[in-house]
């Protein structure tokens, strides 16, 4: 069911912790972090494949130029996240699944977009997937429709966790051999130790 699934690139922040240089262009083997995920979703045939941008719109967008993507601006990405996946959200047909991948976890393995997917096709009642690693949650989040308008209703500074209580067991852990799940790069310190890490378990 990858051809029912949409794909929310989150890239929409400032990137203050990372010297003001945009994480999305930072390096993932021979392509930068952003077409590394993007290409990735648009080979999984994920349609469409949204990216949210921010302040840093020009450079994401010319990095992405040639690719089957859709630019989406994020007016309140000051807000914080919630507000960059509104305003990917408004731009996704309301009848499709959602993998909401932001760029601060750009190593992830393909096997771990496997196990969600797989999650979701045996689960009826669950409508939010979150790989768990060692039991902890990570992203990317793989979202059912009946969960889009909370989201789209909660304020734009909200953390989006705050809805998992209500949906109690329609919320899925699922379980992954991929540290990947859990490595931001929101410095350029851990952006170099997840670099590292995700190159020594053979850069898939």
């Amino acid at each position: 069911m990858s051809g029912s699934t949409a794909a929310l690139l989150l890239s929409g922040g400032a990137s203050s912790r990372f010297g003001g240089e945009p994480k999305a262009l930072a390096n993932a083997g021979e392509r930068s972090v952003i077409r590394r995920m993007a290409e990735l979703c648009v080979a999984r045939e994920y349609d469409p494949v949204v990216v949210v941008v921010g302040p840093h719109r020009l450079p994401i967008a010319h990095e992405l130029r040639d690719s089957p993507v859709r630019i989406v601006d994020s007016e309140e990405w000051y807000e914080g996240r919630t507000a960059s996946v509104q305003a990917g959200l408004r731009a996704i047909a309301e009848d499709r699944d959602v993998m909401m991948w932001p760029v601060d976890h750009p190593f992830v393995s393909t096997r771990t977009l496997d196990r969600l997917e797989a999650a979701r096709e045996g689960d009826d009642l669950a409508v939010w997937f979150i790989p768990t690693f060692e039991g902890r949650g990570g992203h990317p989040i793989l979202w059912k429709p009946p969960v889009r308008p909370d989201l789209l209703q909660l304020r734009p500074d909200a953390p989006m966790r705050a809805l998992l209580p209500e949906l109690g067991p329609q919320v899925r852990r699922v379980p992954v051999d991929d540290p990947g799940v859990l490595a931001s790069i929101d410095t350029p310190e851990e952006y170099r130790a997840s670099y590292d890490a995700w190159i020594t378990r053979g850069g898939d």
